[in-house]
C-alpha cells in the first residue's frame, strides 16, 4: 500500500492536465490512512508552502480538531490522509471576491486522483471540508445545515464508507461562528472524534 501511495503522489505532483490551473500541485504526501480529509482546491498561499491547509483556513481547521478531537496539527498531517476535490490553485474569482470555483471540466479532470487515493487506502471515513468537497459525495443536499452534525454512509469509487462533512473554515465564512452553524460544526466533529476509524489513529 504504502509503495503504490508513494508512486501515486509522486505523479500527481508532475500532473499539468488543466490550462487554467496554477501549478504545482499541492498533496499532504503519501500517508497511509483509513481516514481521509478532502478540501475543495489549494488557496494562493499553499503554492509557495507546499503543503494543504497552510494558511489561516487552516489554522481554524487545525484548532477544530485540537480542540474537539484530541489531535494537533502535526499529528493530524502525520496519520491522516488529506486530499482536494481539484490540486491547483484555481486562480482569483473575476469578481475578486475570493478563489476561482474550479469548473466542471477540472472537478472530473481531477477526480480520477481522487477515486485513486480511494482505490488505494479503501478509506472507513471522509472528511469533507466545505459545499464543493461535500458535493462529491452527497450531491442531492444543497443546504449545510441539512447535513452538518450527522454520519452519512455512501459508495465513492466502490468503496463503502462514513462521511462526516464539515463546513469551510474561511474567516470570510460566518456559518460556522453563528448558531446554528456553530453547534452543527461542533456535534460534527463530536461525531468525528468517536468514530471507530478515527480514534484507531491516536
Amino acid at each position: 500500500m504504502q509503495a503504490a501511495l508513494n508512486q501515486h503522489v509522486a505523479a500527481l505532483r508532475e500532473c499539468r492536465a488543466c490550462e487554467k490551473m496554477t501549478p504545482p500541485p499541492i498533496s499532504g504526501g503519501p500517508v497511509v490512512s483509513r481516514v481521509m480529509l478532502i478540501g475543495q482546491a489549494p488557496g494562493v498561499k499553499e503554492p509557495a508552502l507546499q503543503r494543504p491547509f497552510a494558511w489561516t483556513a487552516g489554522k481554524t481547521l487545525f484548532r477544530w480538531f485540537e480542540d474537539s478531537c484530541g489531535i494537533n496539527e502535526t499529528q493530524f498531517r502525520e496519520r491522516i490522509y488529506i486530499s482536494a476535490v481539484c490540486r491547483c490553485f484555481p486562480g482569483k474569482a473575476k469578481s475578486g471576491g475570493g478563489d476561482r470555483v474550479p469548473d466542471k471540466l477540472e472537478i472530473a479532470t481531477c477526480s480520477s486522483w481522487l477515486q485513486r487515493e480511494f482505490e488505494i487506502l479503501k478509506p472507513q471515513l471522509i472528511l469533507p471540508v466545505g459545499k464543493l468537497a461535500i458535493s462529491q459525495f452527497l450531491p442531492k443536499v444543497r443546504k449545510l445545515v441539512d447535513i452538518i452534525g450527522q454520519t452519512h454512509e455512501t459508495e465513492f469509487a466502490g468503496i463503502n464508507c462514513d462521511v462526516i462533512p464539515l463546513p469551510h473554515p474561511s474567516g470570510a465564512s460566518t456559518w460556522h461562528r453563528s448558531e446554528p452553524g456553530k453547534g452543527l460544526t461542533a456535534e460534527a466533529l463530536k461525531q468525528v472524534a468517536g468514530h471507530p476509524a478515527f480514534k484507531a489513529l491516536l
